[in-house]
């Protein structure tokens, strides 16, 4: 089974690259974010006729996530069931070819100094607290998506000169380092713990030419999955050509 997190940055203005990347990838299931539209203007009839079946939560321009799946859909659900604490459409699980899935957009932060980071940090606790109420790591379960958190300095093309921001502090870290805890590994540093192996650059300044990026799409693997990992990587390819996302996807690979 390959399964992939990708955010989009508006599925609307990114529909016919990921349509063009699901053909020539075969991906079993895709979990995505940044949709940017609400539910009502979700489509799937184009992931319909490539083999898809298609679940979205989203409620306007910002946000919204999404899961294709080729190999069946069930047990979808979204949010943590708290209105008060998910912070927009952030959040979506269902379980796919007998394991359990969940995309998620980690609110950004913004600074450390803004309001909105405090909302990230509690985000994130939520997060852990619900996985560890569900006991989900003790299954298949695959936590993928926009954490906006890059797990080290070797996750950042300059960690000099990310000193201060959001992403990159400890606070942040810890909050990750925390959802691993439960029995959660992180399938690219696993297999490829060399420094580099960015995700996300910035559009503007020639970032992506100069690899100026940072690692913050991550697929997390409980345990009983990792004995079945068989390859993991960064898609570089898709953030090239016209248009593309500023996110490239992260795919995964498991032994039935």
């Amino acid at each position: 089974m390959k399964i992939a997190t990708w955010n989009v940055n508006s599925l609307r203005a990114r529909m016919p690259r990921v349509l063009e990347w699901l053909e020539a990838t075969e991906v079993d299931v895709v979990l995505l974010q940044e949709t940017k539209m609400a539910n009502d203007a979700f489509d799937p009839a184009p992931f319909t006729e490539l083999g898809y079946e298609a679940a979205h939560h989203g409620d306007g321009q910002w946000n919204g996530v999404a899961i294709l799946s080729r190999c069946g859909i069930e047990g979808v659900e979204s949010g943590f069931g708290d209105p008060q604490v998910e912070a927009g459409c952030r959040i979506l699980h269902a379980t796919c070819g007998g394991v359990r899935v969940s995309s998620v957009y980690v609110p950004n932060g913004r600074a450390l100094d803004d309001p909105h980071y405090a909302v990230k940090l509690r985000w994130l606790e939520h997060l852990r607290t619900w996985l560890d109420d569900a006991s989900a790591a003790n299954a298949p379960h695959v936590i993928g998506g926009d954490f906006n958190i890059a797990p080290s300095d070797a996750d950042v093309w300059d960690p000099a000169a990310l000193v201060g921001m959001t992403h990159v502090s400890a606070a942040e870290r810890a909050a990750l380092a925390a959802l691993c805890g439960l029995g959660y590994e992180d399938v690219v540093e696993h297999l490829h713990p060399q420094a580099g192996q960015f995700s996300w650059w910035d559009y503007r300044g020639g970032s992506f030419r100069q690899n100026h990026g940072m690692r913050i799409d991550l697929l997390l693997a409980s345990a009983p999955l990792m004995g079945r990992l068989i390859a993991a990587s960064v898609d570089r390819e898709a953030r090239k050509g016209e248009k593309p996302s500023d996110h490239a996807p992260v795919v995964a690979r498991f032994s039935d």
